[in-house]
C-alpha cells in the first residue's frame, strides 16, 4: 500500500468554533463556556482522541493478524499539562501534555503477560504513539 496522504483542514467560524473537515467527514472544535460554545471537543481532547482511536484500531488489526479472539478494548487516558504556559502566564515549563497515563482494558482470552505483550506490539505499530515518541517535522508556511 506504501505511503498515504492524510490531508484536514479547519476553518474558524464564530468565537473559537472551528469546523473540520476531512474526506466527506465534518467535525466541530470547540472550547468549553464561558469561552466558547462547548460544541465540539478542544485541541487537546482531540488529542487524546487520536490516541484512544489508534490503540483500538491497531488492537485490532494485531487481533486479526494473530487469530486473537478480542472481545472488545475500552481505552481511558488522563493528559496532565500547564495550562498557564499554553495561555502566556509562565515561559517556565512546555504547552504540551507533560504526562500522558492510558490504561487499556483487554477483553480476550490472554493472560496478563500477554496482554502487555499485545499491548507493546500494538503500541509499537501505532502512528499517533509514534508521532508522539518521534516528533515528525511540522513545515509552517503562511499562505501568499
Amino acid at each position: 500500500m506504501g505511503i498515504k496522504k492524510v490531508i484536514v483542514s479547519g476553518k474558524l467560524e464564530n468565537n473559537y468554533e472551528i469546523s473540520l473537515q476531512t474526506r466527506d467527514l465534518q467535525l466541530t472544535i470547540d472550547q468549553p463556556k464561558p469561552w466558547g460554545e462547548n460544541k465540539g471537543p478542544t485541541p487537546l481532547e482531540y488529542f487524546l482522541f487520536a490516541i484512544v482511536g489508534c490503540i483500538i484500531t491497531i488492537g485490532k488489526n494485531v487481533a486479526e493478524e494473530k487469530n486473537i479472539s478480542l472481545q472488545g478494548i475500552n481505552v481511558t487516558i488522563e493528559g496532565k499539562l500547564n495550562v498557564d504556559y499554553l495561555n502566556g502566564l509562565t515561559k517556565e515549563g512546555r504547552a504540551g501534555y507533560t504526562e500522558i497515563n492510558v490504561i487499556v482494558d483487554i477483553d480476550a482470552p490472554l493472560t496478563y503477560e500477554e496482554k502487555e505483550a499485545f499491548l507493546k506490539e500494538v503500541d509499537s505499530r501505532c502512528p499517533i504513539s509514534d508521532n508522539i515518541t518521534h516528533s515528525s517535522e511540522i513545515k509552517l508556511k503562511v499562505k501568499e
